[in-house]
């Protein structure tokens, strides 16, 4: 497969069936216990009017949220991106106070056959130029503390853990770590 083959863009809101199908073989790959919050149960049981929101809300590059997608040159979808836009003053999902406007990094995945190609990388460098443009000071990201993979990957593209603990809901003694890049200059 010609990993350079490629083009990211943002999704557009009535690409609701392909957010769920991505969606759906996300949560379907082997490190998805770790990886995401939802199950593939929870999510394929959604109704449709989830995922057209669900893409609506994600389609608008003037919003605060933008998901981002790597399509191969015949169509298909193979890896996807979400940055929220975090304004100090809210709080966030798991129930931290937001200090400073920052873009946070949701939802990475890249199929398997994709993936050390580049994809990743370019997803995450559309993302981030979107979160600079919209003013953030920094962008984070929560990762399972049992996900090296993805941590290494994080860590490669410029994020340090912050030393941020997050305990993972209904998973006793489970955890996730915030890391976080900062704007440069």
């Amino acid at each position: 497969m010609n990993s350079t083959n490629f083009e990211i863009r943002s999704i557009r809101a009535d690409e609701w069936p392909a957010v769920k199908e991505l969606r759906l073989v996300s949560l379907q790959d082997p490190a998805a216990p770790v990886a995401f919050l939802e199950t593939y149960e929870e999510a394929v049981g959604r109704p449709d009017s989830f995922w057209q929101e669900r893409a609506a809300g994600g389609s608008d590059p003037e919003g605060g949220v933008l998901q981002f997608v790597a399509e191969a040159a015949d169509g298909t979808w193979v890896g996807s991106v979400v940055m929220l836009i975090e304004d100090a003053g809210t709080t966030d999902w798991a129930g931290f106070s937001v200090e400073r406007r920052q873009g946070h990094v949701v939802g990475v995945f890249v199929l398997p056959e994709w993936r050390g190609g580049g994809v990743t990388k370019a997803l995450f460098d559309a993302a981030l130029d979107w979160a600079w443009g919209r003013g953030v000071e920094a962008v984070r990201l929560i990762v399972h503390e049992d996900n090296p993979r993805a941590q290494a990957f994080y860590r490669k593209a410029g994020f340090v853990p912050s030393g941020k603990v997050v305990p993972l809901a209904g998973h006793e003694g489970e955890n996730e770590l915030e890391f976080v890049l900062e704007k440069a200059g």
